[in-house]
């Protein structure tokens, strides 16, 4: 599978809104907004790139499923379990 992004890519600034009370709130607790931030999105995007593979793969997933439904999954007949 291929890699979900290139994680030795260079850092890049970014601006970006954020709650006053959360990021008081956060920084308090010294949390990394950065790896945080960097650790959600890697999740978001793990989860969409997911869901938009099923997309384009459900014709094919149907037809497998399909194909089982009537003739069964390969190698049936060898199982012993």
């Amino acid at each position: 599978m291929a890699e979900l992004y290139n994680a030795a890519a260079p850092k890049k600034a970014a601006n970006l809104s954020i709650n006053s009370d959360l990021l008081r709130k956060t920084r308090e607790l010294n949390i990394n907004l950065s790896a945080t931030l960097e650790r959600a999105l890697k999740e978001e995007l793990s989860k969409r790139e997911a869901a938009q593979w099923v997309e384009e793969n459900r014709a094919a997933i149907k037809s497998y499923n399909d194909f089982v439904e009537q003739h069964g999954c390969f190698g049936d007949e060898f199982r012993e379990f």
